[in-house]
């Protein structure tokens, strides 16, 4: 019987950081995800369906995936339970869910990274539910 085998990482906040500078972000935000802005109050946002696929065939199936970016109000993040007034996230699987509590209101963008386009497939639906 094998017993447990336990690796622990160090991510530095400087050393470990890949720099988005600020035209990256501007086209990030304009041009390449797809956004909605948050209204004050209990905000809930989940993969509804659909997937995203990296490597069209049978080599790999799409996956239930998103990238998500929150800026310019105030909210609290409930996994978190701080306030900030950017954030990045991710969902994935249709049962992982992100619960903002929005005191400001606040912009959600939403995209893929990826290292080569041509083979990427298929598209997701998000549902934002404000409670």
């Amino acid at each position: 019987m094998q017993g447990c085998v336990v690796t622990d990482l160090k991510v530095h906040s400087k050393r470990n950081c890949y720099l988005l500078d600020a035209e990256a972000m501007k086209r990030l935000q304009e041009e390449i995800s797809v956004s909605t802005t948050l209204e004050a109050g209990t905000n809930v946002i989940k993969i509804r369906s659909g997937s995203f696929s990296y490597a069209v065939g049978d080599r790999q199936l799409g996956e239930p995936l998103v990238l998500l970016w929150i800026y310019g109000g105030k909210f609290i993040n409930k996994k978190t339970n701080t306030e900030v007034s950017a954030t990045w996230s991710s969902l994935n699987g249709y049962d992982d869910t992100l619960t903002l509590e929005v005191l400001e209101p606040a912009t959600l963008c939403a995209f893929f990274f990826d290292t080569y386009l041509d083979d990427n497939e298929g598209e997701l639906h998000l549902s934002v539910v404000r409670i």
